[in-house]
């Protein structure tokens, strides 16, 4: 059996899309019986040096993030500013599922590979203690992917 082409098969995130991260958050709580987790606002871009579609942008989002198990989470994203994937996903779908996340290792090597399989890459950008990229699996996949990378 071939190698996975990501390295894992591993999902580790599943995200949702919101215009209203507050009120979606306060609904997972209450379905899953948790506390309504911290809301917490990405970085500007001197921190993330974010990039949509091999672009500069000030894309900001609010996040919140659910355990939904040792090693899978649910995360919501409000966009604030724009261009980004996330705004593009509320515009043309509103509230809705926007990406199956992995971790990896070798970002640059996963990103190449997946271009070559099709799957562009769409917005990338830094956090504390690593890295991220979307990548555009819909024709493909018919999700988009997140690849998470830390140091």
């Amino acid at each position: 059996m071939p190698e996975p082409l990501l390295g894992t098969t591993i999902v580790t995130q599943v995200a949702i899309i919101t215009s209203d991260i507050e009120a979606k958050a306060r609904a997972w709580a209450e379905l899953l019986g948790v506390p309504v987790p911290e809301i917490r606002v990405t970085g500007p871009y001197e921190e993330s040096q974010a990039q949509y579609k091999g672009q500069p942008t000030l894309a900001r989002a609010k996040l919140a993030f659910f355990k939904l198990g040792p090693q899978v989470s649910l995360e919501l994203i409000e966009p604030i500013d724009r261009p980004s994937t996330w705004g593009d996903q509320l515009d043309q779908h509103g509230d809705s599922l926007h990406h199956i996340a992995f971790r990896i290792d070798g970002m640059g090597e996963k990103l190449a590979l997946l271009e070559g399989q099709g799957i562009p890459l769409v917005q990338k950008g830094e956090y504390k203690g690593g890295r991220y990229a979307y990548v555009d699996g819909i024709e493909k996949l018919g999700a988009t992917l997140e690849l998470l990378e830390n140091d």
